[in-house]
């Protein structure tokens, strides 16, 4: 027979586990020495981005209007500046995975083939292995690109060496104290490989892995009430300035496109994809409701105030996942159309006239404070993946 205090015990249970989480990671992860080191900092990686003093006259003629020609010349702008700085610099960084991801997203009437064969040769020169971590989800992301390269030209080498990472990183075995991907940002860079590494194979085995993993990091990172994810568990019990709790804007960029780039790779029929599908509407709900007069948000989201600078890459990523949740039907057009099209506006603000797209929050894990001018490729496959979905939307 159960004790007279089994439900109470039962309802306090998940309380006692996140406490526990909490400080679990605490003890590994609070040291910012620790927390340096997980990734590295800018000033190592110079082909990542800068932050100049004067980056000349912000750009003229671009217009926001949802017209295909529009919009490409805002897609080709930003795209041919950033190839410019880094064809030739290829790394398989995390930071360049998602310029890589923006520029395959460019579609073949907006010059996409040009980036299409720099991915391309960028493949070859790295012989389409992953980063040098077997399970770090930072060393993962750039198969998103190989995998995409290989839905269109079916070349083998393509897909191979993805394959076998991603078979060895299912052998896994789950360590309570310590989830594989322990910080909200992963959620863009490892599960999309494992999604479309299902749907290219027809092995369910890859999702699953995923969808259990996936389910581990949101117990712990997601806010049921604030519908936003703590950039990690050192994060859970920090607040801003004005008290509220500390959510960065990049972190629930890269989670919510985390979540297009997994259910676009979803079967239909897939157990769990409505629960998916339940967290992108909640997330854009929240997004949605605190996005600035600009139509940009700040680098912590529920503090605006404390950040005189909109942060362009988080902003990005929202904007791309509401575009494509509008696209697919998943979020209703008359509620987020609106929302989208400030974004554009927003985004189209901050291009200056060589192509440079600045207000990018360099290298990190909190929100903090920048430059206007500042530039890094992360933000601008932000913007490619946004464009891209605008272009798609945008009448001709």
């Amino acid at each position: 027979m159960e004790p007279r205090n089994s439900n109470r015990r039962s309802a306090l249970r998940p309380q006692v586990c996140a406490a526990f989480a909490l400080l679990v990671f605490g003890l590994i992860f609070s040291s910012p020495a620790t927390l340096q080191s997980q990734r590295p900092s800018s000033d190592s990686l110079p082909v990542v981005g800068d932050s100049p003093a004067d980056a000349g006259p912000l750009a003229t003629g671009l217009s926001p209007a949802f017209r295909k020609n529009d919009v490409a010349q805002a897609l080709r702008k930003v795209a041919d500046w950033q190839l410019n700085r880094v064809q030739g610099n290829y790394t398989q960084d995390w930071t360049l995975a998602a310029l890589y991801a923006g520029f395959m997203a460019v579609p073949p009437a907006v010059n996409g083939s040009t980036y299409r064969n720099a991915m391309q040769s960028m493949g070859r020169q790295f012989n389409w292995q992953l980063g040098a971590r077997p399970e770090h989800a930072d060393d993962h992301a750039i198969g998103q690109t190989y995998l995409a390269l290989y839905e269109e030209i079916h070349d083998p080498a393509m897909l191979a060496p993805t394959r076998e990472r991603m078979d060895a990183l299912l052998q896994r075995t789950d360590d309570p104290h310590k989830p594989l991907w322990w910080w909200c940002d992963a959620l863009f860079m490892g599960p999309p490989v494992l999604a479309n590494l299902s749907k290219i194979t027809g092995d369910r085995k890859y999702l699953d892995f995923m969808d259990r993993e996936w389910w581990i990091t949101s117990n712990l990172l997601y806010d049921p009430q604030q519908h936003l994810f703590s950039r990690d568990a050192t994060f859970l019990a920090k607040h801003d300035a004005n008290g509220s709790k500390l959510f960065w804007s990049r972190g629930n960029g890269w989670v919510m496109a985390g979540l297009a780039r997994v259910l676009q790779s979803m079967p239909a029929n897939y157990p769990d994809r409505q629960k998916y599908v339940e967290q992108f509407q909640q997330m854009a709900k929240a997004i949605a409701a605190i996005q600035g007069a600009d139509g940009l948000w700040r680098p912590g989201l529920l503090d605006p105030g404390a950040y005189p600078l909109p942060e362009v890459s988080g902003s990005a990523f929202d904007t791309y996942a509401i575009a494509w949740g509008i696209r697919t039907g998943i979020l209703d057009r008359k509620q987020y159309l609106p929302v989208v099209k400030k974004a554009w506006t927003g985004l189209l603000s901050h291009i200056y006239q060589d192509g440079r797209l600045g207000c990018i929050q360099p290298v990190g894990a909190a929100p903090d404070q920048f430059k206007v001018t500042s530039s890094y490729v992360y933000g601008v496959g932000a913007f490619l993946l946004a464009g891209s979905e605008i272009y798609s939307m945008s009448s001709n």
